[in-house]
């Protein structure tokens, strides 16, 4: 039987855990031992409007439960927000060891409807809002020796969804910042990963509160990640439903013409099979080796 994994002495930030995903990352890790900070601005699922209530309810949980966490009422939406949000961990716990960025809103419009206002909005929250709790966190991280940060991502960033240009764009932009931060990060031990959840949440219309559509069931992979046994970094899973999955970018061989070709656009219409043909794909590190396939092709 795997040993049970504690977090005794772990300082844990979660952003947006005054509810759904977010309040179950904050429950659990409490309860194996972390000290946390519970962000939630507590505004509407469009951002409008505030409220301390729902980060101040799951504090209230976690002490009457025997664990120890103080609340935090700042918008990611902004650098002095996210920087107040990360020091609050270090003046009351002395230190982050773990970021959770989860927080987020929907304005969803199709494209032909969305205004540059809702787009704005949405990228702050999210893309923003990783960025102004991750850097700090990074950069107090790597001051102490390592750390693990969890950005999240979403299906609708990896794949496209109808109606969530916005979402989708913002999310995809996280997912380039979680790639390079795990590659500046592995020198000073911080492993920095995302998580695309699916549950029933506010955020989706309907919080279930048990069973496999519960943001409980996301949890378990979170918790697994942040984890000081896990040394995984640069990754992307999807976690929900009792399911738990890895995506990741890949990158297919193609089709290269002679070295000093003159290619036409009629030649690359005449390869457009083996263009897009998904065989012998591979997985790249880092950009600087995506021209690896090119050499293969300049061997033959």
């Amino acid at each position: 039987m795997a040993q049970p994994m504690n977090f005794d002495g772990k300082v844990a930030v979660i952003t947006g855990a005054g509810g759904g995903v977010g309040r179950q990352y904050a429950l659990e890790l409490a309860a194996r031992g972390a000290q946390v900070v519970v962000n939630d601005l507590g505004g509407a699922t469009d951002g409008t409007g505030g409220s301390e209530t729902a980060a101040a309810q799951v504090v209230a949980e976690i002490e009457k439960a025997g664990g120890v966490a103080v609340p935090n009422f700042d918008s990611v939406a902004t650098l002095e927000g996210g920087q107040r949000i990360v020091d609050t961990a270090i003046e009351r716990f002395g230190g982050c060891d773990i970021l959770i960025a989860n927080a987020g809103i929907l304005r969803d419009k199709s494209f032909a409807k969305l205004s540059p206002e809702d787009l704005q909005a949405v990228l702050d929250v999210h893309l923003m809002g990783s960025f102004s709790t991750a850097q700090p966190a990074f950069r107090q991280m790597k001051e102490a020796g390592g750390g693990k940060i969890i950005l999240t991502t979403s299906s609708s960033g990896l794949f496209g969804n109808f109606g969530q240009t916005n979402y989708s764009a913002a999310k995809m932009g996280i997912w380039g910042l979680m790639r390079t931060l795990s590659i500046e990060g592995a020198r000073s031990n911080i492993q920095v990963n995302c998580i695309a959840p699916a549950a029933a949440t506010r955020l989706t219309g309907g919080e279930s509160e048990t069973g496999s559509t519960s943001p409980r069931s996301v949890m378990p992979l979170v918790l697994a990640a942040v984890h000081e046994s896990c040394s995984i970094t640069g990754e992307t899973f999807m976690a929900g439903y009792n399911w738990y999955t890895r995506c990741f970018m890949a990158q297919a061989p193609g089709w290269a013409a002679a070295e000093n070709a003159e290619v036409s656009p009629e030649d690359v219409a005449a390869h457009w099979d083996q263009i897009r043909a998904t065989d012998g794909f591979r997985e790249i590190d880092h950009a600087l080796v995506s021209m690896e396939p090119l050499k293969e092709f300049r061997k033959e």
